[in-house]
């Protein structure tokens, strides 16, 4: 993936999990990569694995001004921005019944209006008439399909895929192409708070938990953050000029 040396890419929840392979993979074929996220140690540890590569940018997707800041400053720093992957999210879990106006907010203001604001900020930041970029967002399998219990959840990753399908169809001409990548359960401490969630209601064992999550795939097993990735990069790199508006399921067949 020559093709994708020097460029500068912007990554949200970089620190951890998906969002931390997604940055170091892209490093690892020259990217320039600003790795935003709120907690500044988490993304000054991940920097030093490549100092030249990886640059910490503490924001948060839900404070616009701090977002916008960082765009602004990662292209004053490292140049025009031409890939940015909107990776920040979170999950909270309750019966429809007991989802109050406060968790529903809060799941469509991260995973929602986060990845809105990330892909506004970040279309800004690319150069004009540069004629490439890529806007990723990472979804999940619950923007496919329902689950139980994460309605909210499932209703604002149900929005970033849409996202995905209209921007992309809007920018079509551009040269800049919007997908998303769909991860099923995936070995991150998002999957690790799930478990603990499961096993605090007191009827399955952390073993139990885990093997009911992983249940929903058909290999059976959980997905890798780096397998997440690879498909970040195949979205970046040549071959997939053509390919905008999708949603491509990374998830050992759940989903299809």
């Amino acid at each position: 993936m020559a093709s994708l040396e020097g460029r500068h890419a912007v990554v949200t929840g970089a620190g951890t999990g998906i969002g931390a392979a997604i940055a170091e993979a892209l490093a690892d074929e020259g990217v320039r990569v600003t790795l935003v996220g709120r907690r500044r140690d988490v993304l000054e540890r991940l920097a030093a694995r490549s100092p030249e590569r990886l640059h910490p940018a503490p924001a948060d997707v839900t404070d616009d001004a701090s977002l916008r800041a960082a765009f602004a400053r990662a292209g004053r720093e490292r140049g025009p921005v031409s890939i940015v992957v909107a990776n920040a999210g979170a999950a909270a879990s309750a019966p429809f019944s007991r989802l109050d106006p406060g968790m529903w907010a809060e799941m469509l203001e991260v995973n929602l209006t986060g990845c809105y604001r990330t892909f506004r900020h970040g279309l800004a930041a690319m150069e004009r008439g540069a004629g490439w970029g890529r806007l990723v967002a990472v979804a999940s399998t619950a923007g496919l399909k329902g689950y139980p219990y994460v309605a909210a959840y499932c209703a604002a990753k149900h929005g970033v895929v849409g996202l995905v399908r209209a921007l992309g169809v809007e920018l079509a001409r551009t040269g800049i192409t919007v997908n998303a990548v769909c991860p099923g359960f995936t070995e991150t401490p998002l999957l690790e708070r799930s478990v603990r969630t499961i096993v605090a209601q007191g009827t399955m064992s952390d073993e139990e938990a885990r093997a009911a999550l992983a249940s929903d795939s058909p290999m059976g097993r959980f997905i890798e953050p780096g397998e997440v990735a690879r498909a970040v990069l195949w979205l970046c790199g040549p071959g997939s000029d053509a390919v905008t508006g999708q949603s491509v399921s990374v998830s050992g067949g759940a989903t299809w």
